[in-house]
């Protein structure tokens, strides 16, 4: 039985999970960022990276050093329901409501809408684009066992050539300088919060739990069995993936920057990567535009379908729905939702996304805590208990104004004026330190009652 893998097989699952990683966030959010920060670009780098690099890393090394089969598996530390609450909320953010949605609206809007003629109806292109969409992801995604092959071996490496012919042209010839862009107002004072909650839209925090899955089940197809040897080669996967993720996210956000010497500000990232796709190749930057983000954002909805469909399966073996099953009800939700377009997917993401990146990002460290943590009940609880309460004002605070009312406002004002670093969108911090410290006072009291028990019956 193998207890590692070889370089090859390590390549071809770094570029897998690195293609389940690299979506629609992660292309349009970094150079939008990077256009609005100006000569701010490194501090909200380093706030993007620890969110966008770091938790992600995070995610898979959680699973890893716990030796969790997935999300469910570590979530359900602190309770079966919550545990099975938990990894719904997530697999459906991340796949069939919102992740895989954008992941068809984002090439449709980007890459092929700027191609058709003026004459195309917007919504039955958008339609027609999405059910074609539909069928290359299910002919993808119902072959599990390929999704190596798909993905690290084919649609990543095109996708990396497409992308890396646009960043390194506009790396070489600047149009300006970094220093010399002045940030917009959102950038201005305090970049690194900004970047941080940026870091946020890839949802790679949500994504590094939910490719656990994936990436174990690849790795004992390999022939890595065992479970110590599987979480070795989960975390190096992890590390290396992240490392080219990150290296990417610095190159394409500096190139915002620098675009902005020639062009203005987009309204979002899809736009700005249009722009600056033209201004280096009128004529075949728009087409070479289109190609990279159809192939970004398709070989991610494989990898999320893909993990919906099994995790869904290993969740609920009641409801006798086969991996084909589910795999395709995912397509025709993702199909439906997609055809409401690329605005209104993102304006209801953001709220959940407010609400579940405090809950994964405790988890993250209390799995990372290992035996201080993760066998102590009450702190597991308490941690994401005064989370959850707190990530409740976030969720009400970024619902869009047509779902707002006064005592969502009244509650906002609340959170803002009783939660510090509220208005900074972490202002869970606090009460997850809170359930922190309740836990390991209780743990170390409740220690020191069982050792002095233990005295007595030896004294006796």
């Amino acid at each position: 039985m193998k207890q590692k893998l070889s370089a090859r097989e390590y390549l071809s699952l770094t570029s897998m999970l690195f293609g389940l990683f690299f979506g629609a966030g992660n292309l349009i959010f970094p150079v939008s960022m990077g256009q609005l920060a100006g000569n701010q670009i490194g501090h909200a780098l380093v706030g993007f990276l620890i969110t966008g690099v770091g938790l992600p890393l995070l995610a898979v090394i959680s699973l890893g050093l716990t030796r969790s089969e997935g999300v469910l598996d570590l979530s359900s530390k602190i309770g079966r329901r919550y545990g099975l609450f938990f990894s719904c909320a997530l697999y459906l953010t991340i796949g069939p409501f919102f992740a895989i949605p954008r992941c068809v609206t984002v090439p449709f809007e980007v890459g092929v809408a700027p191609l058709l003629p003026q004459s195309a109806n917007p919504k039955m292109a958008l339609l027609l684009f999405s059910l074609a969409y539909f069928l290359a992801m299910l002919f993808f995604s119902l072959k599990p066992g390929k999704i190596l092959t798909w993905v690290g071996k084919f649609l990543n490496p095109l996708f990396l050539v497409a992308m890396g012919t646009l960043v390194v042209t506009a790396l070489l010839h600047p149009a300006s300088p970094v220093s010399a862009i002045a940030p917009e107002a959102a950038y201005a004072t305090g970049a690194g919060a900004k970047g941080f909650l940026e870091g946020y839209n890839t949802m790679d925090a949500l994504a590094g739990l939910a490719f656990g899955i994936v990436v174990v089940n690849v790795i004992r197809g390999l022939g890595v069995r065992e479970p110590e040897h599987v979480a070795t080669c989960t975390v190096k996967a992890g590390l290396f993936s992240c490392l080219l993720m990150g290296a990417i996210y610095i190159a394409v956000a500096i190139m915002g920057t620098q675009s902005r010497g020639v062009l203005p500000a987009a309204a979002n990232g899809g736009a700005a990567l249009g722009m600056i796709a033209r201004h280096y190749y009128p004529g075949f930057g728009a087409t070479l535009l289109a190609l990279t983000v159809c192939l970004c954002c398709l070989k991610t909805a494989v990898g999320l379908i893909t993990s919906c469909a099994e995790a869904f399966g290993e969740m609920f073996p009641k409801a006798r729905l086969s991996y084909r099953a589910w795999a395709v009800l995912f397509c025709v939700v993702t199909f439906l939702i997609a055809n409401f377009g690329l605005s209104t997917i993102i304006s209801f993401s953001l709220p959940v996304l407010m609400f579940l990146y405090p809950l994964a990002m405790t988890l993250i460290i209390l799995a990372l805590g290992g035996r201080f943590f993760l066998k102590d009940q009450l702190t597991l609880r308490m941690v994401t208990g005064f989370t959850l309460a707190a990530a409740l004002f976030d969720l009400v605070a970024a619902l869009p104004a047509g779902l707002q009312n006064p005592l969502f406002g009244a509650m906002t004002s609340f959170a803002r004026q009783y939660l510090p670093l509220n208005s900074l969108g972490l202002g869970w911090m606090l009460p997850a330190a809170i359930g922190m410290a309740i836990g390991q006072i209780h743990r170390l009291f409740a220690s020191k009652r069982a050792l002095e028990a233990e005295e007595v019956a030896t004294a006796d």
